[in-house]
């Protein structure tokens, strides 16, 4: 990866989008990227299985490469993409390919989204990058903290950020429609994958079609094939995964964690942990977030859940308070609690139109102006304007709200694994008087594939 970084694209495209990323900050650049007679379309490169990203940003686009470590699971694109080449291995799509590419999708699991992020942000390419942005916490804020520096167009793959439903619950709160919102819920009935303890992993031989050795990727770990891994049970493995909350709450906890700015220290310890061993998460998590006053907000308690099947009858289930007792909160949802009112939205992604109670707010939750920007086509349409200069910086950037959020997340994942309150220092991307975290902020990486030590 350091002999990628030294070898920088200067292609037009690549010229003319750092341009726009140079001259953007509040306020729309040039539209550099449009041509006489349209948009160009830009060049792209799709990393990992992720088809519906891949046919999302195909819009108006060409998908110029592929990579996959799956040959058989990227069928799906290269039939529907048949003039991309295909690579198994991103690097060399890299060093081969880097200044014919203008934006790039990575829908890998958890574990590798970041050396494959890195790279092309490296090579000052654009990068979509699943949820959560990394499932290590160093690699997330080094992301983060990269695509502020190159001032680089990015955007996370949790796809509510730009649904109206999540603008709307924004404009509502900031309207002061339910007052001083004190308490967020959140839960969900995932993990739908295997975790917990003596989780059966037989191994086996690869298929021809896989190359287990790049599955790994960065992580220090001998861990044979096993198609009880590959291509989904990954999510519940600590090297690979985040559990729960690292599939879930970057999209039921944004609307949150951006309408109250949530950003910077705060507390979280863990409850309710079901048994789990050194290899997996817990099948059922309670997690208590705590977030001091700021800027004339009032102290924030956010509660997940996880593991719960159905809200009405699982046992010990924190149902927030301000909803009617018949109200079906179904296998997910979001729950604001204020002063004056209660809102939810019935939808983890944030889709569904926030409902407020008492029913009398509802008159006046509708006056509230709509002030932001909406988005039709997801967050790689958001990207892909944004590196045109047709629209605005994508509301879900890695340096601005995806990188802290995802931080959040694999925060309440520490309380989980040390079962102690977590004091977290985010400045420092620590843990207030805990040092045993530190192994678990940072991983360990497998020879060939260290990042750098700094950016």
């Amino acid at each position: 990866m350091n002999r990628l970084a030294s070898s920088p694209s200067l292609s037009r495209r690549r010229f003319l989008g750092g341009a726009l990323a140079a001259s953007t900050s509040m306020a729309l650049g040039p539209n550099l990227l449009r041509a006489a007679n349209g948009p160009e379309p830009l060049r792209v490169g799709g990393i990992g299985s992720g088809v519906g990203d891949v046919g999302q940003i195909a819009h108006g686009n060409i998908i110029h490469a592929l990579c996959d470590i799956d040959s058989r699971r990227a069928a799906g694109n290269r039939r529907n993409h048949p003039n991309a080449r295909f690579f198994y291995d991103f690097r060399e799509m890299f060093s081969e390919m880097a200044d014919e590419i203008d934006v790039v999708t990575i829908s890998t699991p958890d574990h590798s989204h970041f050396p494959a992020a890195l790279a092309a942000m490296q090579l000052g390419i654009p990068v979509f990058v699943q949820k959560p942005v990394s499932n290590n916490i160093w690699e997330t804020r080094l992301l983060a903290q990269l695509a502020r520096k190159l001032n680089l167009p990015t955007v996370m793959g949790n796809q509510g950020a730009t649904f109206e439903g999540t603008r709307r619950i924004r404009e509502i709160i900031e309207a002061g429609v339910i007052g001083d919102v004190l308490e967020v819920h959140s839960h969900t009935d995932r993990p739908i994958w295997p975790q917990g303890v003596n989780l059966n992993l037989p191994p086996a031989d690869a298929p021809d079609s896989i190359r287990w050795d790049l599955f790994l990727a960065q992580v220090d770990s001998d861990m044979p094939y096993s198609p009880e891994i590959h291509p989904f049970k990954w999510r519940g493995l600590r090297d690979f995964g985040c559990g729960a909350i690292g599939d879930i709450a970057p999209h039921s906890l944004h609307a949150a964690f951006w309408a109250l700015d949530l950003r910077g220290d705060f507390t979280v310890e863990a409850s309710e942990v079901s048994e789990f061993d050194d290899n997996s998460f817990p099948e059922r998590s309670v997690l208590t977030y705590h977030f001091p006053a700021r800027d004339g907000r009032a102290p924030v308690k956010i509660i997940w859940q996880d593991g719960v099947k159905n809200p009405a009858t699982h046992r010990g289930f924190i149902r927030p308070a301000g909803l009617p007792d018949d109200f079906d909160l179904g296998d997910g949802a979001q729950v604001f609690v204020g002063t004056e009112g209660t809102l939810v939205c019935p939808d983890l992604n944030g889709r569904a139109a926030p409902i407020l109670f008492p029913e009398e707010l509802r008159e006046k939750a509708a006056s509230v102006p709509r002030t932001l920007p909406r988005v039709e086509g997801g967050p790689t349409r958001e990207l892909c304007a944004f590196i045109r200069g047709d629209g605005p910086k994508p509301v879900s950037s890695l340096d601005e709200w995806a990188g802290p959020l995802s931080e959040m997340c694999l925060v309440g994942n520490l309380a989980i694994l040390l079962g102690k309150k977590i004091d977290w220092d985010s400045e420092n991307l620590s843990a207030r008087g805990m040092p045993e975290a530190d192994t678990i902020i940072r991983r360990q990486y497998r020879a060939g594939w260290e990042p750098p030590a700094t950016i």
